[in-house]
């Protein structure tokens, strides 16, 4: 698994459970369940390296769309809906992606 070693697969698990229904995805929600939003500046990182899957020091909203799958290959992608909202929540600078201090504002606020 890709977050082995970050966070605890039982975590990932009921995270993912409670966003399964299409717009159920609540960005704070998930980080919090996952527990990501109690790691280290170092963890957040690493799993922003994760999410930023080709590796451009940004995640642009293709990735976010297939976030969830980051977690498990067997989960949904999120909505459009979902997945705009996501965005806007992380993109303080307004460029249309989410670099890795936005990344880690938005897990630990």
């Amino acid at each position: 698994m890709a977050f082995a070693g970050i966070l605890n697969d039982a975590d990932i698990t009921a995270a993912l459970a409670a966003c399964q229904a299409p717009d159920s995805f609540k960005h704070k929600e998930f980080f919090a369940k996952v527990g990501l939003s109690s790691k280290s500046d170092a963890d957040v990182k690493k799993a922003f390296e994760v999410i930023d899957q080709d590796k451009s020091q940004f995640i642009e909203e293709d990735e976010l769309k297939l976030f969830l799958q980051n977690f498990s290959a067997a989960a949904r992608a999120l909505t459009d809906a979902e997945t705009k909202e996501f965005l806007k929540a992380g993109d303080s600078d307004g460029d249309g992606k989410i670099g890795i201090d936005e990344f880690a504002a938005m897990v630990k606020n």
